[in-house]
């Protein structure tokens, strides 16, 4: 797992950990009001710390999908504002999980999906089954080399056997 670190002053300024409890993502909470407040990322290629890791870790009490949602939330309040249109790069479960995460705003603005699995591009689109909408909201699938930016990436790194994938991060 990556870590960083600041000044205690940014910290002062930032403000403390979200000391909620346990199943609280206090470090990505911070993290994003890091970002809000206009901290930047600078990555340092060495080792500044040695992490202790133990099955007894509160960082286990934190649900995958408190995450998912805190993440979805600053992607909306951070980016998508800016855009008028995007296309989200994974037409699988994960592409799929993140069109219905988002608000029904952030879903009107969502042009296609990009893939590199044919038998999703052949499939044409994506049909929004449990959508209020009538009629239900069908968005494209199209090759990556089709799309068009800007991109939200949903894309898994390490399925095995998916040489594509490791081509694309050549």
């Amino acid at each position: 797992m990556p870590t960083w670190f600041c000044s205690r002053a940014w910290f002062s300024h930032v403000g403390p950990f979200d000391e909620g409890g346990q199943g609280v993502p206090e470090d990505l909470l911070f993290f994003y009001e890091h970002l809000r407040k206009g901290g930047g990322v600078i990555r340092v290629n060495q080792s500044l710390l040695l992490y202790r890791y133990h099955p007894r870790a509160a960082t286990h009490s934190v649900l995958e999908t408190t995450i998912w949602t805190h993440r979805v939330r600053f992607l909306e309040e951070q980016a998508l504002p800016r855009w008028a249109a995007f296309t989200i790069w994974n037409a699988g479960k994960q592409g799929r999980r993140l069109y219905r995460s988002l608000t029904a705003a952030s879903q009107r603005k969502v042009v296609a999906f990009c893939d590199v699995d044919e038998n999703k591009i052949r499939k044409g689109f994506y049909c929004h089954e449990d959508s209020q909408e009538r009629p239900k909201p069908r968005i494209p699938i199209l090759h990556f080399r089709a799309a068009r930016p800007p991109f939200v990436i949903c894309v898994k790194l390490c399925i095995p056997g998916r040489q594509e994938l490791r081509e694309l991060q050549a």
